[in-house]
């Protein structure tokens, strides 16, 4: 019987398995998870045919073996250059692909346990990307609300700031996500891990949810389907793209460049989610309140990112622990001989 490591028809009946049926059905992965780790894969199959000389019908496991995966990471991080978080999540996408074929296939398992042996790049941590309270101001001030598009997007600033949510949870609020008219008025965002939760909206928001509102959904009923932001297409209403909001905050950045000295030189979207959980931390709210507002499942993604010491915050640490006025200690005769004691 013919080994099914080789067998490229298998490989690409399972592939397809994987993607279309056990991600979204038995792993109730969500729909971004899914074109996520397609697009991985999708990735490895255009690497072994540009760099390797293989042709598509003739791909099988036997090509997902350790050592042209190994071949496959060094080439992502020296010549593609790559980011070691995409690195790590293309081989994750593989490795899962290998650990779903061995239990359909023994014939597999050699392979997934060699190539499972492959580790990810190492991460460094880097400093937490957000705006100061100056610059997150002026970013929110910079659109002329003369303009009604600008409008928009001032709204969608002050939403993305005061929810702290992902752009992609802001773009998909429809409106009857929002619950004005509550006791405590919220948003529900239908977020990773396909999980809702329900953030509060703060007073100065809701003034300006409900402005944005009449101008923008005048006709609409609050328990439609209806996006909360949208775009105008040949007469007809599309949420917006990811794109959008992303020029957007670039442009206006741009911008401030000259006139604002603490904006970011390289800012994008999701900055604004972290420097409202930075405001938060600086400001004193517990961890576990952050997590909730930001959706995190376990409070130590929420802690490796927030709870550390900001610069402000270490400054004003040393000024406690320092005497107020060195120069008084150096006079004291008791000091100094305990100073220059052997």
């Amino acid at each position: 019987m013919k080994n099914r490591t080789e067998d490229s028809a298998f490989f690409w009946s399972i592939a397809a398995e994987f993607l279309n049926n056990y991600l979204p059905d038995v792993r109730r992965a969500s729909g971004n998870t899914v074109e996520s780790y397609r697009n991985c894969l999708n990735r490895y199959v255009d690497y072994l045919e540009s760099e390797k000389g293989a042709k598509r019908k003739n791909i099988s496991f036997k090509m997902l073996d350790r050592e042209n995966i190994k071949g496959y990471m060094s080439w992502m991080h020296k010549t593609a250059q790559l980011a070691p978080k995409t690195c790590n999540l293309r081989l994750t996408a593989l490795h899962s692909l290998l650990e779903y074929a061995s239990q359909e296939c023994t014939d597999i398992t050699p392979v997934c346990i060699s190539s499972g042996t492959i580790k990810g790049v190492r991460l460094t941590q880097a400093p937490i990307e957000f705006f100061e309270r100056e610059a997150m101001s002026a970013l929110m001030a910079t659109p002329d609300i003369r303009k009604k598009l600008e409008r928009r997007n001032q709204m969608l600033l002050v939403f993305l700031y005061d929810t702290a949510a992902r752009v992609s949870e802001a773009l998909n609020v429809r409106l009857c996500d929002l619950h004005i008219d509550a006791s405590i008025p919220h948003v529900t965002f239908f977020g990773k891990g396909r999980k809702y939760r329900n953030v509060p909206l703060m007073d100065s928001t809701m003034a300006h949810l409900r402005r944005y509102l009449r101008e923008f959904h005048r006709y609409e009923r609050e328990s439609t389907g209806a996006p909360l932001f949208y775009a105008m297409t040949h007469g007809e209403a599309h949420r917006l793209s990811i794109d959008t909001p992303e020029k957007m905050i670039k442009r206006y950045a741009k911008e401030l460049s000259d006139t604002c000295l603490s904006m970011p030189g390289n800012v994008h979207c999701h900055m604004i989610r972290k420097t409202r959980a930075m405001h938060l931390y600086q400001e004193g709210v517990p961890l576990p309140h952050i997590q909730q507002l930001l959706g995190h499942e376990v409070l130590s993604t929420t802690s490796g990112f927030y709870a550390f010491a900001t610069l402000e915050a270490l400054s004003k640490s040393l000024e406690k622990a320092n005497p107020s006025d060195m120069s008084k200690l150096w006079k004291d005769k008791e000091y100094s001989e305990r100073l220059y004691r052997l």
